[in-house]
């Protein structure tokens, strides 16, 4: 075994036995030294007087120590006597028994080997005991002060040390503790150096030990004795560091320098300076995997996926059908190219000519006007819209997502309110709905606003993470959904209204009751107010051009008799669409009992059901939110039937008959939106808690091996309501633009004109936007109706002559579509007569008024 540095390579021999036997050479009066002597506790030679001509000199193993009177003695690691140099000098010491005396010796500490950190310590020892002798190294070589010539630490009686009082031979130990000999083993073992006073030909000798932080004074050995301190009692000493670690170490007027930090070569290199490109390498990491990218990302991946075949030929095909999306389409692409070229006439389209307002005979998707002023064309305005389709899917999964989040839970909660609020089988009847499924701006304004104002479900208010700038994208936010259209903006605007209100006046009754000033904040009150002015000036805007056209067709506005039409049963939440890949056969039978089934299959998922059922008993949510977050699931539900539940009297028909605006809405059914939101958030709170269960449980084993695959079993409430979403929505080839549509100068009127032809003509109308006489909308207008009945002849002179009053200067009539109408007959007949032009032009036929 060998001690030394650790990590030096230097080694020393140690003592073979865990306990060091030291055999000291004891001189008598006559200097004949004594027989050595084996002890199992410490010991140490304590010279006589008169044995100063032989003084043993230390080797490898040896433990030396200083004597009075000028005799040094010391053992070598073969029990034999040698001559040594003495730590002390022998000359001019003179005895001095029986005396009380006061010795202080300082002792400069430099610095410690272990840490590199440069240490002062001053020790003051005073000694005053019976006998006592002062003792100082006067050979240019550093001692410690001991009394009587005794070697080591002064120590009292009962006290461990080095020093023996009297010239007593030995050192006294207190109740048999292990001495300083013994412990030298257990020394070394805690890598603690050997003390030694000398050091043999220049060899720097370091007393006291070094051991981990600290820096001790006195005996080498800590365990089972005591520090080399002050003692109380008796004259306590303090001992002074025998010896310096480092620095330059005297040896009989020889000093040698000792290398600088010997830990130095271990340190770890200095980290280099990361230059601009490894920085924005960084940066951009951090970006990839942060929660808000990843979510982003695995909404829009399973949008792609949850709408395919969508994405598979974008430019020819339309989800569900080829009506509505048709009409959709048309809107966006006009909104971006009139806002292009001439936006004080927005609201005056070029359809339903020449009616006034047109644009706002339905919901005019107005927020995507950004994505319409990209491209033209029919191919363009398809492909447009199977883009938007599929970004709306994975903006209403985030926004969900990020409102579950805000409130509290936790991540695989706010996926399956994403996943739940987007996939639930109800919205696949919607899939031609587009300004239905563009829902995703309003759980996304509402996590925005209840970000900035500090507020979330399951932590409450916390005033100090308000931020003003995410309530401006909160208003922001919802003043573009509320662009996208009435039918689901309408009920939101209310909502948020309503919120408002019942915020501001929880805010006042909590202050009045803890009668303390509660923080909100001037900033924050200044983006409430800018935000609510912009989103209610969104609303205003939008609204003029609605109120217009009900002023110009009063019969556009629904009457109660209307909404009982597509009034849902309660049957119909627990009825899927045909398009539920899952459901949808099951629930044939189901559907045929419906009216209306494509507005009145409203089931939100059974999954979901269970999930959210589950939330009221064990979930992360307060009791209190529970039962709130209940009855909104139960009061949308009941408006969502119209005038089903009891005729409406009391819930439906008081909204339409006294809300501005509610009566334009003619589906009560479309409210189930809210219903299913509010049970995806019962169903987050449960999955949380089952989360943050199995992560304790996880945390508990030893070993954790069933953690991954408890882990992965809360995957599976999202991956059930994942499946309970598929679909197998058709997705039809869009009618070709026909050449006449390229080349005919408007105003147009395309025969055969009814509400799903005109759609069509609308979407081909994207080539140029030349006036056309038809239009398809919620609501047809009188003028319309009385041009198709008109035209029901044409070509002939009544007809002609009217159209010409309206200023309408080309037909074209469809060859494709007159099988079985009219102008089956009538499409080859002479028109010289007329003062027309015919010309053929495809498959169609163009006249030219």
């Amino acid at each position: 075994m060998t001690t030394g540095q650790p990590g030096t390579g230097k080694a020393r021999p140690a003592p073979a036995r865990a306990e060091a036997e030291i055999q000291p050479a004891t001189a008598a009066a006559t200097g004949t030294p004594a027989q050595p002597a084996r002890t199992s506790d410490k010991a140490s030679a304590a010279p006589t007087p008169g044995s100063g001509a032989h003084r043993p000199r230390p080797t490898d193993g040896t433990t030396t120590g200083a004597a009075t009177n000028g005799t040094p003695h010391g053992t070598t690691g073969d029990n034999q006597t040698r001559p040594a140099k003495s730590d002390v000098a022998a000359d001019g010491d003179a005895a001095k028994g029986g005396a009380a005396a006061k010795a202080s010796d300082a002792a400069l500490g430099r610095r410690d080997r272990g840490r590199g950190r440069a240490w002062r310590w001053w020790a003051k020892e005073t000694a005053a005991t019976d006998g006592a002798k002062d003792t100082t190294a006067t050979d240019g070589t550093k001692g410690n002060a001991t009394t009587d010539g005794t070697k080591g630490n002064a120590t009292t009686d009962g006290t461990k040390g080095n020093a023996t009082t009297d010239g007593t031979q030995g050192d006294t130990a207190k109740n048999g503790a292990k001495g300083d000999a013994a412990k030298a083993g257990e020394a070394a073992k805690n890598g603690d150096t050997a003390n030694s006073d000398t050091a043999k030909n220049g060899d720097t000798a370091k007393a006291g030990s070094t051991k981990g932080d600290a820096d001790e004074v006195g005996d080498p050995a800590k365990d089972g004795g005591t520090k080399d301190a002050a003692t109380k009692g008796g004259g306590a000493a303090k001992d002074e560091k025998a010896g310096d670690a480092d620095g330059r170490v005297k040896t009989d007027g020889e000093s040698k320098p000792v290398a600088a930090d010997r830990w130095e070569a271990f340190a770890s290199a200095p980290e280099p300076k990361p230059s601009v490109f490894s920085r924005a390498g960084r940066a951009v990491g951090r970006f990839l995997i942060h929660e808000w990218t990843l979510a982003s990302l695995g909404a829009l991946v399973l949008a792609v996926l949850m709408t395919w075949p969508t994405l598979r030929y974008p430019r020819y095909t339309l989800p569900q059908d080829y009506w509505d999306p048709s009409l959709q389409a048309w809107q966006m692409a006009w909104s971006g190219h009139i806002l292009l070229t001439d936006p004080a006439h927005l609201w005056q389209s070029n359809t339903f000519f020449p009616e006034l307002w047109s644009f706002a005979f339905s919901d005019t998707l107005l927020g995507y006007a950004p994505a319409g002023m990209l491209g033209s064309g029919p191919e363009d305005a398809v492909l447009r819209y199977n883009i938007m389709f599929v970004l709306a899917h994975a903006l209403a999964t985030l926004g969900a997502y990020a409102l579950a989040r805000q409130l509290g839970a936790g991540r695989i909660g706010a996926a399956v309110a994403g996943v739940s609020y987007t996939y639930a089988p109800w919205l696949l009847a919607q899939a031609g709905h587009l300004h239905v499924l563009s829902n995703g701006g309003i759980p996304l304004a509402l996590a925005m606003l209840a970000r900035g104002h500090g507020w979330s479900l399951r932590h409450g208010y916390r005033p100090e993470r308000r931020h003003d700038g995410w309530i401006y994208a909160g208003w922001l936010v919802a003043a573009w959904q509320l662009s996208l259209g009435f039918g689901i903006g309408l009920p939101f605007a209310y909502l948020l209204g309503g919120a408002v209100l019942v915020a501001v006046v929880l805010f006042y009754v909590r202050r009045l009751r803890t009668r303390q000033a509660i923080p909100f904040g001037r900033r924050l009150l200044v983006a409430d107010l800018l935000g609510g002015l912009l989103f209610a000036g969104v609303g205003l805007l939008m609204a003029i051009p609605f109120f217009k056209v009900t002023e110009l067709h009063p019969y556009a506005e629904r009457t109660i008799r209307d909404i009982s039409i597509f009034s849902p049963p309660a049957s119909g939440f627990v009825t899927a669409p045909a398009e539920s890949r899952i459901w949808g056969g099951l629930h044939e039978g189901a559907r045929a009992a419906l009216p209306w089934h494509p507005e009145m299959t409203l089931l939100p998922g059974f999954v979901l059901y269970a999930l959210a059922l589950g939330g009221l008993f064990f979930s992360v949510w307060r009791l209190r939110h529970r039962l709130l977050l209940l009855a909104g699931v139960l009061v949308t539900m009941v408006f969502g039937m119209g005038t089903r539940f009891f005729d409406g009297t009391f819930t439906y028909v008081p909204l339409f008959e006294h809300v501005p605006g509610w009566s334009a809405l003619r589906t009560p059914g479309r409210l189930m939106l809210w219903t299913t939101l509010l049970l995806g958030l019962l169903a987050a709170g449960a999955v949380t808690a089952l989360t943050d269960r199995v992560r304790e449980l996880t945390a508990q084993r030893i070993p954790s091996w069933p953690g991954p695959w408890l882990r992965t079993a809360t995957l599976l409430p999202l991956l059930l309501v994942t499946l309970e979403g598929l679909n197998t929505t058709p997705h039809p080839v869009v009618p070709a633009q026909p050449a006449a549509m390229r080349s005919a100068e408007g105003p147009l009127l395309v025969l055969p004109s009814n509400q799903s032809l005109d759609q069509h003509v609308m979407l081909w109308s994207t080539s140029g936007f030349p006036d056309v006489v038809n239009g398809g909308s919620g609501f047809t207008p009188r003028q319309l109706d009385d041009v198709r009945r008109v035209s029901q002849s044409f070509p002939n002179q009544t007809s002609v002559d009217y159209l010409r009053t309206l200023g309408v200067r080309t037909v074209v009539l469809l060859r494709e579509q007159v099988a079985g109408t009219p102008w089956e007959i009538s499409i080859d007949a002479p028109v010289e007569s007329l003062g027309i032009t015919r010309q053929e032009v495809g498959s169609a036929v163009v006249f030219r008024l």
